[in-house]
Order: structure tokens, then sequence, then C-alpha cells
């Protein structure tokens, strides 16, 4: 019902049964809404409907009532006027033609009510006495009464207890699409061609500071320092054998390690004698190399290799090689490219967060470079060559990359995807993914590959199955569904009928319910 063909008043809280007969004077021949208020009660007796419904019947106004009070329901009903919930209940629901006369129930009847029998006479008077009917005629009165009662029973049920429910599998399909996306960097181009795959981006530049530290790798060799130790030399001959000072001897396994006596020394005569002779590790065998165990010193160099027997007794020691860390060139150029990438991964951090990156933005990692640094921007701690375990780059750069809002990307996708749908399909929302692949930068030309894929299902139209379907056979019900709906291909409709009375469907659309299943993809 239109707002316009009827009125609306506003009960108030306060008001009485006389201030609301007075709104209805201004009224006559609509349909008039009576609004109860939310809190409190007003006209909650029955007199007062009694009295509002008489008023309303003088000036040919019908009327309805929105209210929540159980005791005005009660008395409405009691009156056969409408009552709602809301205000648009109203609108949409059939309103009740009032009693044109209001009667009381037999409880407010007078206690000294007249016998019905000594009202006969007076009642004849006035009325002619309804012939009666034998034994029989009212039995089969009754009878056909009886079997009117059952028979309109009957095609009640036969119209409104049937249900059934037709269970399809829509005929589905995946459509997907990569398409080669330009970006498109002009501050004038603000659009998006679709037709052409360009997008509009957005250029970002941030200046970003940072420091870096790295192990240096270059060596430098402080000189080395000769093992000591000593040796003894044991006489195989009876004679006194002299051993002249810088004579040699070594170890026998592996790569000699050679030593040479510091002082002279006089071997007693007489084979075993023995005699300890000072010695140091010879120039090339300098270093930690000269630091060797006992017994492993066992040969002599020279003339004296067939006299005499050699043995260190106890391992030679302090033998060193003294080297430093430095920086090398290499140090300077890992450093370097290392802050490089330092660089640009805070300047991303510092760029998804910039005011102009909104929801659906995103900064593209592969386009993030260095577009301007400067050699007093670029500060090393130590240069090639320099002794130091560390080196430290503190380094300054102005960083650039482009912003695309992926949104518009996948708008250009799902164009290209909906010219892929099939008359009389559509694509599930639901379903839809979108990739995107490596971006290419040649120069300033920006390129990327954006796919996307769906699943594309039949339309199933309940309302429209169920106007073709009821009261059909259900054969006929089966054939419209096979030749007439976007089914899957091989799938077959089910109708389950409950009960199955006639082998029919229901009369009512409404008793029908219509499931669509998801077919396998």
């Amino acid at each position: 019902m239109s707002s316009k063909t009827r009125e609306l008043i506003q009960i108030e809280a306060n008001e009485d049964v006389n201030a609301v007969r007075d709104r209805l004077s201004f009224i006559r021949g609509q349909r008039v809404l009576l609004v109860w208020p939310e809190e409190g009660t007003a006209l909650t007796r029955r007199l007062d409907l009694v009295l509002i419904q008489r008023e309303a019947m003088r000036r040919a106004i019908r009327l309805a009532l929105v209210t929540h009070d159980p005791d005005v329901i009660r008395h409405a009903r009691e009156l056969n006027i409408s009552t709602f919930e809301t205000i648009g209940a109203s609108e949409r629901g059939r309103w009740k033609r009032a009693r044109a006369k209001v009667f009381t129930n037999r409880f407010q009847r007078p206690l000294s009510a007249p016998v019905p029998a000594d009202l006969m006479n007076v009642a004849s008077r006035v009325r002619v006495p309804r012939p009666s009917l034998s034994g029989v005629q009212s039995g089969i009165v009754r009878l056909l009464i009886v079997a009117l009662l059952l028979g309109v029973v009957g095609a009640v049920a036969y119209v409104v207890v049937p249900g059934a429910t037709v269970t399809l599998t829509p005929a589905r399909q995946t459509v997907e699409t990569s398409i080669q996306i330009r970006v498109n960097t002009d501050p004038e181009f603000t659009g998006i061609d679709v037709e052409n795959a360009i997008l509009p981006a957005t250029l970002l530049r941030v200046e970003i500071e940072e420091e870096a530290f790295l192990s240096t790798t270059g060596e430098r060799n402080l000189g080395s320092s000769q093992a000591l130790g000593a040796v003894v030399f044991i006489n195989n001959t009876a004679q006194e054998i002299g051993i002249p000072q810088g004579t040699t001897v070594g170890t026998s396994a592996g790569t000699p390690i050679m030593f040479r006596t510091l002082e002279a020394a006089t071997l007693p005569a007489g084979e075993g004698q023995q005699i300890e002779v000072p010695i140091e590790a010879m120039p090339g065998s300098a270093g930690g190399v000269g630091n060797v165990p006992e017994n492993l010193i066992n040969t002599v160099t020279g003339p004296l290799a067939e006299s005499v027997t050699v043995r260190n007794l106890a391992p030679t020691t302090g033998g060193q090689t003294r080297t430093v860390r430095v920086v090398s060139q290499s140090d300077r150029d890992r450093l370097l490219a290392a802050m490089r990438q330092q660089l640009q991964e805070r300047a991303y951090s510092e760029m998804i967060s910039l005011p102009q990156i909104t929801n659906g933005d995103i900064v593209i990692p592969e386009t993030l470079r260095i577009v301007e640094e400067r050699n007093d921007w670029t500060r090393f701690d130590a240069n090639a060559g320099d002794i130091a375990d560390t080196l430290s780059l503190t380094m300054r750069a102005i960083v650039e990359a482009v912003a695309v809002d992926m949104q518009l990307a996948q708008q250009i996708v799902f164009a290209q995807m909906a010219g892929q749908i099939p008359r009389g399909r559509s694509i599930d929302p639901d379903t839809i993914s979108y990739t995107h692949g490596d971006v290419l930068r040649a120069g300033d030309a920006i390129t990327f590959t954006m796919s996307g894929r769906g699943v594309v299902r039949g339309q199933i139209r309940d309302d429209q199955i169920r106007e073709q379907i009821a009261g059909r056979s259900l054969n006929d019900a089966l054939e419209y569904l096979t030749t007439r709906v976007d089914l899957a291909q091989g799938s077959q409709p089910q109708i389950e009928l409950s009960p199955d009375w006639f082998g029919r469907l229901p009369l009512l659309p409404v008793r029908i319910d219509v499931v669509a299943q998801d077919s396998q993809p």
C-alpha cells in the first residue's frame, strides 16, 4: 500500500481517547494508521478501542494499529482491527474491515436473562418458524456437510501439502587469460586504458642515508720468527769428531724441515758418545712450520752423515708467522654493492608508508633503482691496503620506484576474461584469482604480465524454474530441466517429491526448492 493512500497518527503517551477522537474528526473516507508509543502505555482498555472504532465508522475510516502492547493487540483482534509490528509491515499487509457492531461476550450477560422458551410466543410473531427435518434428512445433510468439508480439506492438502526438492548441477568451465600490461609514468596520464592495457603510475623518490660494515679479507705478512731447540749428536765411531757451527740437520718425513747448529762442538771419541748442540730453523723453514715434535729431527746433511746420528729429545718452539688483516679493493667493491642493496630495501620500506600510497597501490620492487649518488655522499673509513679488521661505509643516495594500483590492473584482466564468458553464463566472483609475473624495464618503459583465472557457471534462475515446472508430471519436469536449463555435461537433474502421491510436482511454486550443487572442476 502506498503511503499516499493513508494517514499516519502518532499517539503520544499522555493522550486519552477523547484526544484521539478529536484528531480523527478532521479525516473522512481514508485509511488511518494509529502508531502507539514505544515507551509508556496509552489507551490499553478495550473500551478505548471501541470508542475510537465507533468514531472511525461514523467517518467511513478504516483503522489499523502499529503496536507491541499485547493487551492492545488482543483487544484489536476481538474487534477485527488489523495490527502490525512496524509501519513498513502495514504498507505490505492486508487491512481488516472492522465489525459494524460490537457485542458483549457471555461473561457480560445479565444474571436474570430470560429463558428462550418464554420468548417463543413473542418470537413467533416476528419470524416464520423453520420447518424441522426428519432424522433421515438431518443425517443426509450432515453427511453432505462432512463430505464437503473433507473435499475442501483434501483440495487444500493437494495444493498445500506436497513439496519437492530439485537438485541441479549447473554447467561449469574455467576461463583464464594472461595479458601484458604497460605502465605509463606520465603525470598527465591519470586514467586507465582497458583496451590497450595501459595503467597510470606514480613515480616515487626518496633520499636515504645508511651505514654498513664488512669484515676485511686482505692479509699482510709482517715477517716470521725462527723456531729454536736442541739436538743430541751420537758418535758412531771410535774417534773424536768435530761438529762445525752451521751443521745442517732436518726431518725425514714429508717435506724436510731444516735446522742449523748455532755453535761448534766436539763429539768425544767412542761409539755411543753424545753431545747436545743448540739449533735454529733455517730461513726456508721459518715460522710456525719449524715447531716440530720430539724425535722428528733425525738426519744430518754433509760429511758427518755416516759418522753421527742425531735426535731432538724435546720439541722445537718459538716459530711463528706474523700477519695482519688489511682492506682489499674487493672488500670496498663488495661493501659498496651491499650498501646499494641496503639503500633500496630501506627506500622500499619508506615508500610503502608514503601518503600517496593508498589501498590497492603497490610499489613494484623490480622498479627500485638508485638514480643519484655522489662521491661526497660515499665515505669509506679506510682505503685499500690500510690495516683494519672491519671496513665501514656511510652512503646517501636518491632512490626511485614506480607504484601502480593493482585493482586497476585486475580490471583490465577481468575485461579480457569477460569476453570469454559464453552467453547465459556468469563468472563466480569468489573463484577469481589474479597473479602478476616478472616486471620488465627497458629504459623508461615498464611492463609486467598479469594473469587471471575464474570459474564460469550456468545461471540457475530459481523463480523461473519453479514457475515452469509447477504442476507438471515428473517426466515433463525432467524434460524441461534437461533441455531448457544450462546443466553440466553428463549430469542429470534430481527431483525428490514429498509425499509422492500423484507423481506430479506441487501446484504452488513456493513448495518447490531448487538446489544448485557445484560440479567437480
